[in-house]
């Protein structure tokens, strides 16, 4: 067995990345080299990257592309119409959009004035969207025409930018409160006609590498979504994992674009990271199947991202796919959000023999990619999350002693590397919950570290549903049921599905002598949630299983659906 010094005298197992004295897990990756100069912007730090690029973004619907040169041009131009409207160094900016090839360019624009980004799912209801708008307290949004009447439970008199209309009409036009003042496209060209495409950037304020680039919401057990805080350090590490761990020539990738750009993947990969090694990316403003197929085919994309559920159906599909469409170009494909399975992995192996299947493994609160299997050997360590990221440590702590595991031991992963988020924003308790004093990120992932270094989860202590890669925190969801005058008591569920991953199950206690039924209590829910989070599955009961503190016994009730619905079968 091979051992490696690091951190002075302490011996790090070569095989597992184990160290005995630190009960720490060390990354098997090469180091990240990270820049030391700490007055940097994760724009610029990308600009000055992506030298050998051609074409950065093309519209799969439409064919338009953004070559580099257009997307840095544009980039300084909305910055600096934003300069100009008084943006400034720490202000919140929304983004309420679906993907697009201008996504990117708003992101981009805003955090290269150390203004912070907050980013929202389309799906999300105007009640939900205003929630988030409470607590970031943006000046601005920018969003589309459709998306514009969406704004309008906010309290707050927001100006808005459209991203897909160059011409404004009538002021307040769908938003309730919201006035719009300009439009993406006006501020694209504005600075260019008038011969300065650097306008107020060169007045721009001084950015730390620590200071926060973005403000995205993750869903956390309590059923309050909580802003996660990334710095601009946070995403340079990151595009710096991705690199690396793609092993990019310059500029000859195509990749395909098909997860949203709100979420932390989407942005940290797509929007952003990728740009650093010049390669191309292919934007879908939402996932269709054929819509997939047809942009591999046409734009000859060597990588795709996609979820296990998406993955499936290509196996299942193979042969028809493969008569219709020419995927030959096609090298990997990038599967998250739960593990692969032998029988899927092996599958897609035989049915796409040059294709090679890489996973990873993140939250939002790392920044993306905590860990990954980056060839098919590693993936072939089935059921695995992969080894760690380059440059991030992990331990496996026992929830219940606090004591740090060793291999093959089962416990909660806490990570701690360079890409860690800084806090929940202006949520203390929640942070001290999350985040150690020496910065250890608690996932709330039961896991496993085996002797070779690979992560495998096992469960999750999160309770968080899996529905198609979103998350769907159940108590948001039991809070809401008890707001029906017939619902007494109520608990959530993840129920297992083939296609999906999970959905909402919900276990209710009517009041005596209700008639309440399984779709009256669908129905109510489906009104006021984004369609991920609808409950699909009702089951009525006669009191909700809790322990002695009155945590509701979930795994009682996981127990008792699929056992119920096996039985039935």
């Amino acid at each position: 067995m091979t051992t490696t010094a690091v951190m002075g005298s302490a011996k790090v197992d070569g095989r597992s990345g184990f160290c005995n004295s630190s009960s720490t897990f060390y990354s098997k990756r090469k180091p990240i080299p990270l820049p030391h100069n700490d007055s940097l912007d994760i724009t610029t730090f990308i600009s000055s990257q992506a030298h050998r690029g051609t074409v950065a973004f093309i519209d799969g619907s439409t064919g338009r592309q953004l070559t580099y040169a257009q997307l840095w041009r544009a980039v300084r131009s909305v910055a600096s119409s934003l300069s100009d409207m008084g943006i400034r160094k720490g202000h919140v900016v929304l983004l309420l959009s679906p993907n697009s090839i201008f996504f990117p360019v708003v992101c981009l624009a805003v955090m290269s004035l150390g203004a912070i980004i907050t980013t929202t799912n389309p799906l999300n209801t105007t009640a939900e969207i205003a929630k988030q708008i409470a607590d970031s307290k943006p000046v601005l949004a920018f969003t589309t025409r459709q998306l514009i009447s969406k704004l309008g439970g906010s309290t707050t008199d927001l100006s808005i930018v459209l991203i897909d209309d160059d011409e404004i009409r009538a002021p307040n036009h769908g938003t309730g409160n919201g006035k719009i003042v300009s439009t993406l496209g006006q501020m694209m060209v504005t600075k260019e006609r008038h011969g300065s495409s650097n306008g107020g950037l060169n007045l721009k304020e001084e950015i730390n590498q620590d200071d926060t680039a973005t403000l995205l919401y993750s869903s956390g057990t309590t059923g309050a979504s909580k802003g996660v805080v990334s710095s601009h350090k946070n995403l340079i590490a990151m595009v710096r994992v991705v690199l690396s761990r793609f092993n990019l020539d310059d500029g000859e990738d195509t990749f395909l674009c098909t997860v949203p750009m709100f979420h932390i993947y989407g942005l940290a990969v797509f929007a952003t990271g990728l740009l650093a090694s010049g390669s191309t990316i292919v934007v879908l403003s939402k996932f269709e199947m054929h819509d997939m197929l047809r942009a591999i085919q046409k734009h000859r994309v060597t990588y795709l991202p996609l979820v296990p559920p998406i993955l499936v159906a290509l196996i299942n599909a193979a042969d028809q796919i493969k008569a219709k469409y020419n995927l030959s170009s096609l090298r990997r494909v990038l599967s998250g959000g739960a593990p692969l399975s032998r029988e899927v992995i092996e599958g897609f192996v035989e049915k796409y023999p040059t294709v090679t299947i890489l996973q990873g493994y993140g939250l939002t609160e790392s920044t993306g990619v905590g860990a990954s299997t980056d060839n098919l050997e590693e993936s072939r360590r089935y059921g695995t999350a992969g080894l760690l990221s380059a440059s991030m440590a992990a331990k496996i702590v026992d929830p219940d002693s606090g004591k740090a595991l060793a291999v093959n031991q089962t416990g909660e992963l806490w990570l701690k590397g360079p890409t860690i988020m800084k806090e929940y924003f202006s949520n203390a308790e929640a942070t001290a919950a999350t985040l150690d004093a020496q910065g250890w990120l608690r996932t709330g992932d039961l896991c496993y570290v085996d002797e070779d270094g690979f992560i495998f989860v096992v469960d999750r202590l999160k309770e968080l549903i899996k529905y198609k890669g979103y998350q769907v925190p159940p108590a948001e969801l039991e809070a809401l049921l008890l707001t029906h005058p017939q619902i007494v008591d109520a608990a959530v569920i993840p129920f297992p599905d083939e296609k999906v991953g999970q959905y909402p199950m919900a276990y209710v206690v009517r009041k005596a002598g209700s008639n309440l039924s399984e779709k009256d209590v669908m129905e109510f829910v489906g009104k006021q949630v984004a369609p991920y989070k609808k409950i699909r599955r009702v089951a009525f009961i006669a009191s909700v299983p809790k322990n002695p503190s009155g945590k509701i016994l979930r795994k009682d009730l996981i127990q008792l659906a699929t056992s119920s619905s096996s039985s039935k079968l």
